[in-house]
């Protein structure tokens, strides 16, 4: 399409009197001067290329509306050595109090009652070396400082960041279809979705939390609109428009952050991904009380293959007398809690849980994407290739910590990433899973 163009003569006169919105106008102003009517007026100026210029100054207005409603005001900053700028924002002025129903909202400072029968974390693994158990684990911006009491940390949001997602409103959002329906044998919607699974799961009853000890890795990404995770889901309603989701883990993803760190994060949605939930804190409804880890945040050290291990424990369950979701990190930090309000079916319970990996598959030039899934070995590898989940369990009605009954699995293409149950005295319930991508087999 050829530009429509004006020449110099009567250029100036005639942009003044032409009418339209006069804040277009405004910010074409100078612009129409110095191709109209600069040097001589002997410029051109392409209304096309104007319209366009007036769309990047809206959506730079958007995007700062958006960063003034996500970065509070701090008490402290602390700049991590990963290049995050992490806000210790006063515990009442957090994003989740921008929701209408939490407006008056009495913040619930510890849940009124922790699961039964925890796993005790320190027992020896018989499939590792002992420091290979015991190895702590952290967040990268702990060694620039600490948040103060009364405060939670909060990753701060850059202009970059919104602007790497497909819009304003989608940033910090999972895409449609992403969650892993195993009893779908439809390649069709396998093939649509771009995501590639490889998990475990249990369904059939109803379920008021989970638990997990997730091995933590670096997995390499092929292009910065793909990601890789390992996560717990918990679910509830069918697989349509109406599904609820809990989900929390690990995961690696440059367009979200901008790198290809490893981090802790959560998500939740109660309409199937489409217009409710978000990552992290990037929207109202996660409330958070503690004031020691931060959501979306590096997690230090990773695992390396044939050396230490290092695993996180994640423990998400409902407060029987309050409703409430609660998120508990490792054995010290109780997060926070997501509101029951947020939900249709998860205000009751869930009817599935899933643990495992996940990964988007934008198939360049019709190849499979080379985007590893936890370490980017197969499960058959082992301990100290493959990562794993260990100790998995769910919460019953009676708010006991229970192995899972009827423990299923379900790949898409287990030729590029697949998954293996197992169970000792040690690890109770376990798997290891992931893959490559990318490999003879998987093309």
């Amino acid at each position: 399409m050829v530009d429509e163009q004006f020449s110099s003569s009567g250029c100036c006169q005639q942009k003044m009197r032409e009418g339209g919105s006069l804040g277009v106008r405004a910010v074409l102003l100078f612009v129409i001067y110095l191709c109209c009517c600069g040097n001589g007026g002997g410029g051109f100026v392409s209304l096309s290329w104007a319209a366009r210029l007036g769309g990047v100054s809206r959506q730079k207005l958007e995007v700062q509306k958006h960063l003034k409603r996500l970065n509070k005001p701090p008490v402290k900053t602390i700049q991590s050595p990963d290049g995050d700028i992490i806000d210790c924002i006063h515990i009442s002025h957090q994003p989740a109090f921008d929701h209408p129903f939490l407006k008056d909202h009495k913040i619930q400072m510890r849940p009124s009652y922790h699961p039964e029968g925890l796993y005790d974390e320190n027992k020896v693994s018989s499939e590792g070396p002992k420091e290979s158990r015991t190895n702590p684990i952290t967040q990268l911006w702990h060694m620039n400082g600490r948040c103060p009491e009364e405060t939670i940390p909060v990753r701060r949001t850059k202009t970059d960041d919104v602007l790497r997602a497909s819009s304003v409103q989608r940033y910090g959002k999972k895409k449609h279809r992403s969650i892993p329906k195993p009893r779908s044998a439809d390649p069709d919607l396998i093939n649509q979705s771009g995501h590639q699974h490889a998990i475990a799961y249990v369904e059939g009853d109803k379920y008021y939390g989970a638990k997990a000890t997730i091995n933590v890795w670096e997995p390499k990404i092929q292009q910065p609109n793909e990601f890789s995770l390992s996560q717990l889901w918990i679910l509830g309603g069918s697989f349509g428009e109406d599904l609820n989701s809990i989900e929390a883990g690990w995961q690696v993803s440059p367009d979200l952050y901008g790198d290809n760190n490893t981090r802790l994060f959560t998500y939740w949605t109660s309409d199937a991904y489409q217009a409710t939930g978000c990552y992290n804190l990037l929207c109202s409804g996660f409330i958070q009380i503690n004031s020691e880890i931060a959501m979306g945040a590096s997690i230090s050290p990773v695992s390396a293959l044939r050396n230490s291990q290092y695993d996180i424990s994640i423990l998400v369950w409902k407060d029987p007398k309050e409703g409430n979701w609660w998120m508990q990190f490792g054995s010290d930090y109780v997060l926070g809690y997501w509101p029951s309000f947020l939900f249709s079916y998860l205000a009751d319970s869930a009817s599935m849980i899933e643990w495992g990996g996940e990964v988007v598959n934008s198939e360049p030039d019709g190849h499979h994407t080379s985007t590893q899934m936890g370490s980017g070995h197969f499960p058959e590898e082992g301990f100290g290739k493959a990562s794993y989940f260990r100790n998995i369990q769910v919460v019953d009605s009676s708010n006991n910590l229970k192995a899972p009954k009827g423990l299923g699995t379900f790949t898409e293409q287990s030729n590029c990433y697949d998954v293996q149950t197992g169970s000792n005295g040690d690890w109770g319930h376990y798997f290891y899973f992931g893959g490559p991508g990318r490999n003879p087999n998987c093309s």
